[in-house]
């Protein structure tokens, strides 16, 4: 199927309709300015959209550190095994057990659906259909119904506007009011749409609902917990005083959309206040522009300064390290250094680092090397690293059941 033109001919709804209908597979390949964007298709679903464009901290592992479901060194492990491995982000994150699959699935809906529902808003671009078959993880990816993604989309296009009449700013943080009631056990409690499950599942009642409250502009009443449901208390959980609304929809994992939609509800329903972001006058904010350039420049210098001197300093301290060391344990070192809570506080950095050399040897190779210098010979870890701080080598040994030991030396 042939597919090429212009969005001003061919409107980014029939697109997707028509591939949808037509239960195609292939890559759709969008352009407007300097925005590219290309939409995988399995059987007439969308599997995956990726943003050629996509910002540092839009990418997978930024978008699981600023959810709180991954620390920033983890996800550092993460990339330096994957330059290794040439695997994916996801599977080395779910074998080292850092973030759970079920966490993994949501968050790569999320990043999904989010790039999807962007191109609601362009008004000219170009797009391109190429057919064949895809790839994608079918354990972490749930694909989305062209008919629930053209509702969804169209949703959200309709209620931004009256969303934003109220969180005008992701700058604007949050007053508590009042804390919600406990949740009634009702099964028709909640208006609100999760992107966590497949769009095609929510009930056509509850959108009909939603966007008529939404539209006739009444406010629930206050004190109404039927009108809270999974989404407000999700956003209500980390709405803190002083969190600006663009860490909350982060730590929500609900998406912008969902997440200030949420927000007004819990505003109009009398839970949260809304605290528009401090606005300086044009003056006062040319005199903090330039005490802040100056304020840079001294600092900038003094970094400067400070920088050099310690390179300096750590340099002439591995030199002296190298050459003379610190004799540890040796009696004929002179001098000798044998503060054994240095050590050990040294040997617990040592020991993780060694840890993580092991965990990627066995991604690498399937399983945990027989001895340390294996590691050496892997590249993974230098021959000193295997007895730093101590003048005996590490205690490993690889367990039958899986696993291994590794414990200092015994002095």
């Amino acid at each position: 199927m042939a597919l090429t033109g212009t969005l001003k001919d061919f409107g980014m709804a029939e697109i997707l309709q028509l591939i949808g209908q037509q239960a195609k597979s292939g890559v759709l390949h969008l352009k407007s300015k300097s925005d590219e964007i290309h939409i995988l298709w399995a059987d007439g679903n969308v599997v995956s959209a990726e943003d050629a464009g996509r910002k540092a901290r839009e990418k997978l592992g930024n978008l699981l550190v600023r959810a709180g479901l991954l620390t920033q060194e983890q996800l550092a492990i993460a990339l330096e095994t994957q330059k290794r491995t040439l695997r994916r982000l996801g599977d080395i994150l779910t074998e080292l057990h850092m973030v759970s699959r079920e966490d993994l699935r949501d968050m790569t809906a999320l990043q999904t659906t989010e790039t999807v529902y962007r191109l609601f808003h362009w008004k000219s671009g170009t797009y391109a259909f190429e057919p064949g078959d895809v790839e994608y993880d079918r354990e972490t990816v749930t694909p989305l119904r062209a008919e629930s993604v053209l509702m969804e989309g169209f949703r959200q296009v309709d209620e931004w506007p009256m969303i934003r009449r109220k969180i005008t700013s992701t700058a604007m943080t949050f007053e508590r009011l009042r804390e919600l009631e406990p949740e009634r056990a009702s099964p028709t409690h909640s208006r609100t749409i999760s992107l966590s499950r497949p769009l095609g599942e929510v009930p056509g009642d509850d959108v009909d609902a939603a966007f008529s409250a939404l539209e006739s502009g009444d406010k629930p009443a206050k004190g109404d917990a039927g009108s809270i449901g999974k989404n407000e208390r999700r956003a209500f959980d980390v709405a803190v005083p002083g969190r600006a609304v663009e860490r909350i929809v982060d730590l929500s994992r609900l998406g912008e959309f969902e997440a200030c939609k949420a927000l007004l509800n819990l505003v109009n329903a009398g839970y949260l206040r809304a605290v528009p972001p401090p606005r300086r006058s044009a003056a006062a904010e040319v005199g903090a522009y330039a005490r802040d350039w100056q304020l840079r420049l001294r600092h900038g210098v003094s970094r400067l300064l400070a920088t050099l001197a310690i390179a300096a300093t750590l340099a002439g301290l591995a030199w002296y390290v190298n050459s003379r060391g610190f004799a540890w344990a040796d009696p004929g070192g002179g001098g000798a250094f044998r503060d054994n809570g240095a050590q050990r506080f040294i040997a617990r950095y040592q020991m993780a680092r060694l840890a993580g050399a092991l965990e990627v040897y066995r991604l690498e190779r399937g399983g945990y090397p027989e001895d340390l210098g294996a590691l050496v010979e892997a590249g993974l870890a230098e021959r000193r690293d295997l007895r730093y701080p101590w003048t005996e080598p590490y205690y490993y040994r690889r367990k039958a059941e899986g696993g291994f030991v590794l414990l200092s030396p015994v002095e």
